[in-house]
């Protein structure tokens, strides 16, 4: 599993004009399922990332998890986050998960994180959505969990 995590004083997510999923400051989070993926490193996945410190303390250090910090969260599918990239000029997907299983690893890690954390959004598998954000630092970080 793939997280692209942003860290963001606002994020949202529209399909079709219509505003699916909006958060103020916390993390913006591309999400995508691998081939080889199963439940086991979706829940990994989640686990770094809501303890994962890229917010600032009282000494302005990153130590402070978006749990620390009350933070929303707003999950967004992207399969192409799995790209292969190594060689010509289009993309192979290969990598990705079948849409059946980035399905449903993305249902499960929303519904991991909704569990967890006060403050889950989303935007909507398979749609062509336009996401908008304000990225705080900038803060971006890539996170990976390979399958075993």
């Amino acid at each position: 599993m793939i997280g692209l995590l942003q860290r963001v004083t606002q994020a949202s997510v529209a399909v079709g004009g219509e505003v699916v999923g909006a958060i103020g400051p916390g993390l913006m989070v591309l999400v995508c399922a691998q081939r080889g993926d199963s439940e086991r490193e979706a829940d990994a996945l989640l686990a770094k990332l809501l303890g994962y410190r890229v917010f600032a303390d009282d000494a302005g250090k990153m130590n402070r998890s978006v749990t620390d910090v009350e933070g929303g969260l707003l999950l967004v599918p992207q399969f192409t986050l799995a790209a292969d990239t190594k060689s010509g000029t289009r993309p192979s997907f290969t990598p990705a998960a079948s849409p059946e299983d980035g399905r449903r690893l993305f249902d499960h890690f929303v519904a991991s994180a909704r569990k967890r954390h006060p403050v889950v959004e989303t935007g909507r598998f398979g749609a062509d959505m336009q996401v908008s954000l304000t990225n705080d630092g900038p803060v971006t970080f890539w996170l990976q969990v390979d399958p075993k």
